[in-house]
């Protein structure tokens, strides 16, 4: 209870402008503090002592520092500097609370924007096993978002958030639309998915789009870490039938991470974030004083929409990279390097996304990896850490957490949320 109390207190900050806040305030808090040791914390002592040595080597205590060409580092944002995902946990906080600026027409728009036609992955059937094509589900989701238009008070209608959210036209929606993103990003190039999550601001100016952020962010923070499954009602079966997702709730700071981005910056080593999140969202939580992250808004380097009279549009800026996997690599080039000169010295991530920028560019130092148990590309990347367990020059280094709390193992091995054993690989 009280912790719910003290979000309360956090959701009552209100964004004053698009940006919330100048990059000197963001910096000020780390100005008062010179640590040249980082805090051990939850560390592994393995990797503790790896980055104090890059601390060391790379800061402004070392030999070699030059002012004028200041070190830097990169981090993903979201399963790495916090427990889960934040641009997630916002699709299902603006479902839950029908935050859209969109008439039935543009939202049917936005929902067809870039998704091919056809069946999904076999994986993404009804309850009972029949195919689900995106023209059905999409013709559920059309059908509950123009009855919610009409009937809630916040969109067209008089009806209370509360009375619509008991309602089986709201049910249906959630389950679909949230069921709907996951066959997208899973049966279709990720950019298509990714991309199509963020058109839904569309028509939002930046300050509502970070004050919705914000109150995202304070109300998982203070949810529980759970699993929850959503299934469509039975009484509304439609074109597509009862479909059923489920979603993780709850965000946890990484408070080793945080304290490592004062340690570099107390050390004159700047820090960046690359998100495959719409920048303006990560830029609430990196840098709000709530958090504590102290990231500036003009260091994320994330997804972006083109604007219009100050609101967002469903189109991606135009000559802009998508901003994951190797795009991340492109970004890191095309904003840091070609300002620059040179890469960074340490790059953090927990998947896919950013193995290639992990190890793309030879004047990183270290690659730090939050254990998530992940095979793929980030698994490469996670082998060669496991294999230069210990050795006091290491390229990659594994951090482990527990997911069932959202707090850093003091260990290199990770606990899965559901599981009972710590694991190093998948």
């Amino acid at each position: 209870m009280q912790r719910r109390q003290f979000l309360n207190a956090l959701a009552a900050v209100s964004v004053t402008s698009p940006l919330l806040f100048a990059s000197g305030r963001a910096n000020a808090q780390t100005a008062t503090m010179r640590p040249t040791t980082l805090d051990p914390g939850r560390w592994s002592p393995l990797n503790a002592r790896r980055i104090q040595a890059l601390l060391d080597d790379y800061g402004s205590q070392s030999k070699g520092y030059r002012a004028d060409k200041r070190p830097y580092a990169v981090f993903d944002w979201d399963n790495t500097c916090i427990m889960n995902d934040c641009e997630e946990a916002l699709l299902m906080y603006q479902i839950n609370h029908l935050q859209y600026k969109l008439t039935p027409d543009e939202f049917v728009e936005v929902m067809w924007k870039d998704v091919p036609k056809g069946p999904f992955v076999k994986d993404y059937t009804t309850v009972d096993g029949k195919p689900v094509t995106m023209e059905d589900l999409a013709a559920d989701v059309e059908a509950d978002y123009r009855w919610l238009h009409a009937n809630y008070r916040g969109l067209a209608g008089s009806k209370s958030l509360e009375e619509i959210q008991a309602s089986d036209q709201f049910k249906d929606f959630r389950a679909k639309l949230y069921f709907m993103y996951d066959a997208i990003c899973d049966t279709h190039p990720l950019e298509i998915g990714y991309k199509w999550i963020i058109y839904f601001y569309k028509n939002m100016t930046t300050a509502e789009l970070q004050a919705m952020a914000e109150a995202s962010n304070n109300y998982d923070i203070g949810d529980a870490l759970r699993k929850v499954k959503y299934e469509s009602p039975k009484t509304l079966p439609g074109k597509a039938g009862v479909v059923a997702d489920s979603h993780f709730h709850g965000i946890r700071i990484h408070e080793e991470i945080r304290a490592l981005m004062h340690a570099l910056r107390a050390n004159g080593i700047d820090v960046y974030v690359s998100t495959a999140s719409i920048d303006d969202v990560v830029r609430v939580f990196a840098g709000h004083p709530s958090y504590g992250y102290g990231v500036p808004p003009e260091n994320v380097i994330g997804l972006r929409l083109e604007m219009q009279d100050g609101k967002y549009t469903a189109n991606y800026k135009s000559g802009w990279h998508f901003n994951w996997g190797p795009g991340k690599t492109t970004g890191i080039q095309n904003v840091l390097v070609a300002q620059k000169g040179y890469g960074p010295v340490l790059v953090a991530g927990d998947s896919d996304g950013d193995a290639w920028m992990l190890r793309d560019f030879r004047d990183t130092s270290v690659g730090l990896i939050v254990n998530r148990l992940k095979k793929g590309e980030i698994g490469a990347d996670s082998q060669q850490a496991a294999a230069q367990l210990g050795s006091a020059k290491a390229r990659f280094i594994l951090q482990g957490r527990d997911e069932q709390t959202g707090l850093m193992l003091p260990d290199e091995k990770s606990l899965k949320y559901g599981k009972s054993e710590r694991k190093l690989l998948a």
